[in-house]
């Protein structure tokens, strides 16, 4: 049954519900049931709902893209208007000011609220759903204080925690339908279909649309077709090649799953295209807004420029309210049951093909003690469900069978020179892979020799780490680094490898960072044969916050990560475009990895794939794969995976030395004082002196 039948069908379920429940917010409007300030509050909600019940309306009878776009933009603004940052103070999205005005039951109701503004996208999707069960929630609620004297705080929370549980299957179920079923066309109709070269097309979405999305689109529209086609090509042909240095077939699959920021449709036109001339179905999923499905941190899927950085921060841990033992299993549970109907999608899912975009302007996240948190044995529980999910994941999906492919481009809200660093974007996301890969493969020749590198920082940097290196049985056979060119993380650029824990130690430090859309000023770790002992930073004065801001966002609340990967970048080409144009610290993480040392804390880069024999060009097996905790899911699966990995870079112009040292003590230095020193890798330093 075609996706477009099934969503009719759920309307068709759920249509009386709606429209009786649309009737109780007509008249929760004028009620006087309620006192203040919680009648406004309900008034408030209510009118918001009944907004998107006729926008879905208006839809449906073919009449609302038939609007102007300014008419088009004003309802958009309209909806998002009150989490706006200029408005942002006196919404009730914000927990600060939700818990001012309701005391005790703030936390309760700015969950609530946001929520119901989750609905927006199913609402354009033609989904009524989640706008049925939502609103039937918000009159739950209503009701119980409407009769104050009779229900408590515990009651309405209850309401919250059985709509999360009793619903928990539908949303997880729509969810897999959408990451999984080609048949869900949503997002590519759209791109596929509609006319492009007239904006009012972004405005199907559902989601907030800014300057950066009309400008971009616009942008894009106005790009000769051939320089459109040449992104296209390298986004796909970056994908096809991932497979081939995976070692896995892509023969096998069918279908590619697409993360795109919208205002790419143009370019992603002729992606989609290049996918289905080789025989390839598309998956094309939006980032997950709902309470049960959002990923805290991390948006999978398609999104536009957040409407607002700080909202979307104080409600990332909001299932804080309801998580419990019993939430865990429920989802647990019912991924299984998604994982089930959607097994053969699975099986042929091939894995993402990802277009990230860089340059919003900068956000530094307020702590607000108002806003919901997972507590202690909340976050151990929530360790356990991701660390079980990936698991379950990994039964539907052969690790060792996917790949993915991601490459990144600037916003305008880059700055004025915006079309330039676009240019120059375009040109680092296509330098020659087979220059790349010789100057590369000289590194590692060198890196071979070594038992540790030692990196030290200079210039206030005060990074001192000693890193230990995977012991080669056969040095004619084995290689400890993957040659990594433009191919899963594109651009091309760095040389990379599964750390030996015991004996590394030291401090790694960067003055400025983000990581994970979050800036770290003065990020300190310090290692302990391998995993991290402290952790600090200085976004906030008070020494707890910097730690709690640390653990919560870097360290996924785990007690410690271990050091998962090692690296050395070599795009110096990008390196140079970021100190160009003084946007150094906003490029993407797949982009800035690649100019300078990099760390990351968490998992190794073959998570769950160990096993799988890889090899570089010149016919040498990458042997290090694993390492002392990933080496543990032969024995003791539950702690063998922290199931994060972050990276984290140190540009050039901080770094005193690299350098390789033999068993004997003999130093191979790689780079000193920020240009590359070792014979063979001069070609590297041109970039910089340009």
């Amino acid at each position: 049954m075609r996706s477009i039948e099934v969503i009719r069908e759920e309307n068709e379920a759920v249509m009386e519900r709606l429209e009786l429940v649309m009737e109780r917010m007509q008249g929760m409007q004028s009620e006087e049931t309620v006192k203040e300030p919680f009648r406004s509050y309900f008034a408030y909600i209510a009118s918001f709902l009944l907004k998107l019940r006729q926008i879905a309306r208006d839809i449906e009878a073919g009449i609302y893209f038939n609007q102007s776009l300014e008419e088009l933009k004003a309802v958009n603004e309209s909806l998002y208007h009150d989490i706006l940052p200029e408005q942002y103070e006196k919404s009730y999205a914000n927990p600060a000011y939700a818990k001012e005005l309701f005391g005790d039951y703030g936390e309760l109701l700015s969950v609530l609220y946001a929520e119901a503004r989750s609905v927006i996208p199913a609402v354009y999707e033609c989904r009524l759903f989640p706008l049925t069960v939502t609103a039937e929630l918000v009159v739950e609620i209503y009701n119980y204080f409407e009769e104050e004297n009779e229900y408590t705080y515990k009651d309405a929370k209850r309401a919250i925690y059985y709509f999360v549980h009793d619903y928990a299957e539908d949303y997880v179920e729509h969810r897999m339908r959408e990451t999984l079923d080609p048949t869900y066309t949503f997002a590519e109709d759209i791109i596929m279909e509609c006319d492009l070269s007239d904006l009012r097309y972004l405005y199907r979405f559902g989601d907030y649309i800014t300057e950066n999305e009309l400008q971009i689109a616009a942008f894009l529209n106005e790009m000769p077709e051939e320089d459109v086609k040449a992104m296209a090509d390298t986004y796909t042909e970056g994908y096809i090649r991932g497979f081939d240095v995976m070692g896995a077939d892509l023969s096998k699959k069918e279908i590619v799953g697409i993360r795109t920021c919208i205002g790419f449709e143009r370019m992603m036109r002729y992606a989609f295209e290049n996918f289905k001339k080789i025989g390839k179905k598309l998956v094309v999923y939006r980032v997950a807004l709902d309470v049960i499905n959002k990923k805290p941190g991390r948006k999978v899927g398609y999104y536009a420029t957040s409407p607002n950085l700080q909202y979307e921060y104080d409600h990332r841990f909001d299932k804080g309210l309801f998580f419990d033992k019993v939430m865990k299993e429920r989802f647990l549970a019912v991924s299984r049951l998604g994982y089930e109907k959607y097994k053969v999608e699975a099986a042929t899912y091939a894995g993402p093909a990802v277009l990230e975009t860089f340059g919003e302007p900068d956000f530094n996240p307020v702590n607000k003690e108002e806003a919901v948190r997972l507590d202690e044995k909340q976050q151990k529980l929530n360790t356990e469900l991701t660390r079980e999910m990936n698991v379950l994941v990994s039964e539907y999906m052969k690790q060792e069978e996917l790949s993915f492919t991601i490459i990144a481009y600037p916003l305008p809200t880059i700055g004025e020179k915006f079309k330039e660093i676009f240019a120059e974007t375009v040109k680092v996301n296509t330098l020659p892979n087979d220059v790349y890969h010789k100057v590369q493969q000289t590194i590692i020749d060198a890196l071979d020799l070594g038992e540790y590198v030692k990196v030290t920082g200079k210039d206030g940097n005060q990074t001192d780490i000693k890193v230990m290196l995977y012991e080669l049985a056969d040095p004619e056979k084995e290689t400890i680094f993957e040659n990594c060119t433009a191919d899963v993380n594109i651009p091309v650029g760095e040389v990379f490898t599964s750390p030996k824990l015991t004996g590394t130690c030291g401090t790694l430090h960067v003055s400025q960072v983000y990581l994970n859309g979050l800036e770290y000023k003065n990020l300190h770790l310090t290692f302990e044969n391998g995993k991290i002992q402290e952790y600090t930073c200085t976004n906030f004065e008070n020494q707890d916050e910097n730690e709690k801001f640390v653990k919560e966002n870097l360290l996924m609340n785990h007690e410690t990560l271990a050091l998962g990967e090692f690296a050395i970048g070599t795009n110096t080409t990008a390196y140079r475009m970021g100190q160009k144009y003084g946007i150094q610290r906003k490029l993407p993480i797949l982009i800035a990895e690649k100019t300078g040392p990099h760390f990351a804390v968490g998992d190794t880069c073959y998570k769950m794939s160990e096993d799988h024999k890889l090899y570089n060009a010149n016919g040498k097996e990458i042997v290090a794969r694993d390492n002392e905790v990933s080496i543990l899911r032969k024995t003791d699966m539950e702690n063998a995976y922290y199931n994060c990995h972050t990276d984290i870079t140190i540009p050039y112009n901080e770094i005193a030395e690299i350098a390789a040292y033999t068993k004997s003590g003999e130093r191979i230095p790689i780079i000193e004082n920020g240009r590359f020193v070792l014979p063979g890798t001069e070609l590297l330093n041109e970039a910089l002196d340009r």
